[in-house]
């Protein structure tokens, strides 16, 4: 933290909901002078009945008033496009499942609102992300947050030392309990609103509706791990690894747990080339468990990669952090886990993590998985 504030100016986004805002309170409390910036990052659709914009700027200039910021708007629509939503598509026509807000992050929110910020003549930018940022010995560590159940750091594993140099986590030392209690306190007009859910520029609207309007698509064989064929898929686009909810079986059941039950069926691999989808009964089958994983687009907060050995890694948010060995490649990593993890899944973000330090990571590329005929011999 700065000794003297004062004269330090910060821009915040404020998104309109309760994180955001108690954190632009926070760094006003602490002595900055603070600026308050709206981002809008979509506007294909912002009038349908599932994005938000309108009543997230009215919450975002209200929550300014009453906290005494001065706060403006600013489109990056067109940013977006380009350089998020654009690479969204593109991994999910090629059978891969992206993760737009780790791009979000990079793109727009540490770049695009980056440079907004330091034309406005900016010290600092500051989020509401539960994460923090640490100098040590001439550089800077992003850290897991406090509250371990809201941390964020592996959203924003792709931010680097001159970003990280310029960034403010007022949320990072705090629970996410104290956050609702200080907008209760500040009769903050937006203290009790529900946190956004979803990816950003579909909110909450059905996924695959929302998908069927950008990419092309060809149903094809749908196939278990014997090779039958059990049906018909819509397109692979709109499966991941792991699926189990809305796959369309229908009443299909073969074996039985100890329970006497069917066991649910999941999706457990893609195969593009020949426009089939693959299933398996059972969480625990072979299929779903992958012991190794290669990552590419590789990206360090140092600025440097680690040390070659034994590390942790999470292969998606709200996963405990899983010992691995890591292993430096040609512009690639391969980690190595001392358990099995279920549903790992390419387009995903494998993230590094030395105890609290989050040390960056890469996208998940390929995954090692179980022969077919190994399936059938068991």
């Amino acid at each position: 933290m700065e000794t003297n504030v004062a004269k330090k100016k910060v821009v915040i986004g404020m998104s309109g909901g309760v994180d955001s805002s108690v954190a632009a309170w926070l760094l006003k409390e602490q002595g900055y002078e603070v600026i308050g910036l709206f981002m809008k990052n979509w506007e294909d659709d912002d009038d349908s009945e599932y994005c938000s914009t309108r009543q997230d700027w009215i919450d975002a200039v209200s929550v300014a008033d009453v906290i005494g910021v001065d706060i403006e708007a600013v489109n990056f629509a067109a940013e977006y496009k380009d350089r998020v939503f654009a690479e969204f598509l593109r991994e999910y026509e090629a059978g891969r499942t992206p993760n737009p807000d780790v791009l979000c992050n990079a793109e727009i929110k540490f770049k695009a609102f980056l440079d907004h910020a330091l034309k406005l003549g900016a010290d600092f930018i500051a989020t509401g992300h539960y994460a923090r940022v640490r100098e040590n010995a001439g550089k800077f560590e992003l850290l897991k947050a406090v509250d371990a159940s809201k941390d964020q750091s592996y959203f924003l594993h792709r931010l680097n030392q001159a970003q990280l140099s310029k960034t403010l986590f007022p949320l990072g030392e705090i629970h996410k309990t104290e956050v609702r209690e200080i907008a209760e306190k500040l009769a903050l007009p937006n203290a009790r609103k529900k946190d956004s859910t979803g990816i950003c520029f579909i909110g909450e609207r059905p996924f695959r509706e929302f998908l069927n309007r950008y990419l092309s698509y060809q149903p094809g064989p749908m196939m278990t791990a014997e090779g039958t064929r059990v049906g018909e898929h819509v397109g692979l686009s709109f499966y991941t690894l792991g699926q189990r909810k809305g796959i369309g079986l229908g009443g299909l059941k073969t074996h039985q747990n100890a329970q006497g039950d069917s066991d649910p069926w999941y999706v457990a691999r893609k195969d593009v080339s020949n426009n089939t989808l693959y299933i398996v009964q059972g969480h625990d089958h072979p299929w779903l468990l992958s012991p190794t994983l290669e990552a590419r687009q590789i990206s360090w907060v140092a600025g440097e990669p680690p040390a070659q050995g034994m590390l942790s890694a999470k292969t998606r948010y709200r996963q405990a952090d899983m010992a691995c060995a890591y292993t430096a490649g040609n512009g690639s990593f391969s980690l190595a886990f001392d358990t099995p993890q279920w549903a790992v899944t390419p387009g995903q973000s494998a993230v590094l993590y030395d105890g609290d330090v989050c040390l960056g990571g890469g996208i998940i590329d390929s995954v090692p998985v179980t022969e077919t005929k190994a399936i059938k011999a068991s």
